[in-house]
């Protein structure tokens, strides 16, 4: 018995398959719709700035000749002093409110765990500097560091210490910048390792507790390491706030005094907008943005190398 196949046969198969193409096609044409307007803003307001400061940084300006590609932006900037400064300060920076900050903020969500009456007001009052804007909390503080007649130096003075110019010697100046973002930053971060907390198992805390670990082992053994992801993440953010919050030194010191509270990004708006230099402001957000990234990465890598658990 021979099988022979019909003739509409060989005709509808040539016309089901563009069907199915089309019917394919209709998914990622909508999807493709639906991601145009996001990427349009993506390219229009993230990598076309990205790409401009690139080439600005690699465009060397002299006054009275032709602009041409090179490396003297970044020569210049590496043998400024203000910038070499504005780095170490930075650094001062960021030790001086990232350790502290952190600290704080674990302990806090430590502390307040429970979900308490007392303890949700209490984690309202510590989170409710965040939602202070950072100009503001500035200009609060700036009449808190008042000397003589500011509120520190009113309750210092029952203490029978004398007025200090807090926001004017260069030895404390950056210390209370360092005070204000301690205090604005530490319930923002208490939130994360709040969010850590109740991640992880109660069974083996209680499995900790059976086998006659104290609050200290089951701390060290049990819930720092379960933490260590969202310590890593936190420790980003409080990379990114350091190298991106400006605005109180820009509202209470200017930089000064004498650079005492200068940072990089407040060289890269002392650089842009008062020198007009363009091409040394991008050199310099090349190089920090660069630094920033990597000590991301190493930071992520390190913080979350090894820390694999299974219920």
């Amino acid at each position: 018995m021979s099988s022979t196949t019909h003739p509409l046969a060989a005709i509808a198969r040539p016309a089901v398959a563009p069907a199915r193409r089309r019917a394919r096609a209709r998914p990622a044409l909508l999807a493709a719709a639906l991601l145009a307007p996001s990427a349009v803003f993506l390219l229009t307001f993230t990598y076309w700035p990205v790409l401009q400061v690139l080439i600005s940084s690699l465009t060397v300006q002299s006054f009275g000749a032709a602009a041409h590609p090179g490396i003297g932006n970044y020569l210049r900037l590496f043998a400024d002093p203000h910038f070499a400064t504005a780095v170490t300060n930075n650094i001062i920076y960021a030790a001086g409110t990232i350790i502290p900050s952190l600290t704080l903020a674990l302990a806090f969500a430590l502390g307040l765990r429970e979900s308490t009456r007392f303890a949700t007001t209490l984690r309202t009052l510590i989170a409710l500097p965040m939602l202070i804007p950072l100009v503001a909390a500035a200009a609060l503080f700036i009449f808190i560091f008042l000397p003589g007649a500011g509120l520190l130096d009113y309750y210092l003075a029952k203490l029978g210490i004398g007025e200090t110019n807090w926001l004017g010697d260069p030895s404390l100046a950056l210390g209370s910048i360092i005070a204000i973002t301690v205090w604005k930053n530490t319930g923002y971060y208490m939130l994360f390792f709040l969010a850590g907390l109740s991640g992880i198992p109660q069974d083996f805390i209680d499995a900790a507790k059976i086998d006659g670990a104290g609050p200290w082992q089951r701390f060290l053994r049990i819930t720092f390491p379960l933490l260590m992801p969202t310590l890593g993440f936190v420790s980003v953010i409080a990379l990114l706030n350091v190298l991106t919050q400006v605005d109180h030194v820009i509202v209470m010191t200017q930089g000064g005094p004498s650079d005492a509270t200068s940072l990089v990004l407040f060289y890269i708006y002392e650089q842009a907008h008062q020198n007009y230099d363009i091409g040394l402001a991008s050199a310099a957000t090349v190089v920090s943005v660069a630094f920033l990234f990597a000590l991301s990465m190493v930071s992520l890598r390190t913080l979350e190398r090894g820390t694999h658990y299974e219920s």
